[in-house]
């Protein structure tokens, strides 16, 4: 049974940085890559970053390029997303997700197979 379990989020100022922590569970799982995406209201579900298992491949969406950081602890099994200079437009649920098998694809909802529960980042300005 894998879980995926996120911490992190909460309100912000805008400029403001967070970070958010995914820890996934499961003794035998090693995912490919884990990443995080974002859904605010009325809105669908986008992509925000993603990582592979090497660390050194990273991909952001150009909304958050700059701004935020993706790093993967192996050992852990757990994904950091640092989220800095923060924007009333950053403010959304916060998914992370993994995969268990290699795809050349990485941006799209279908491509993971694991989800968190989400956590809410609110940026008020």
């Amino acid at each position: 049974q894998v879980q995926l379990v996120e911490s992190g989020g909460g309100l912000v100022q805008v400029g403001d940085s967070l970070r958010l922590a995914c820890a996934a569970s499961g003794r035998t799982f090693r995912p490919y890559a884990m990443g995080w995406f974002r859904q605010a209201p009325g809105k669908e579900r986008e992509f925000v970053a993603t990582i592979g298992q090497s660390t050194t491949n990273t991909y952001y969406s150009d909304s958050v390029k700059g701004r935020f950081t993706i790093s993967r602890d192996n050992a852990k099994n757990t994904v950091y997303l640092q989220m800095n200079s923060l924007k009333p437009e950053d403010t959304a649920v916060y998914y992370c997700a993994a995969r268990s098998y290699y795809s050349p694809s990485y941006f799209r909802n279908e491509d993971y197979n694991y989800w968190g529960q989400g956590t809410q980042v609110t940026v008020s300005s």
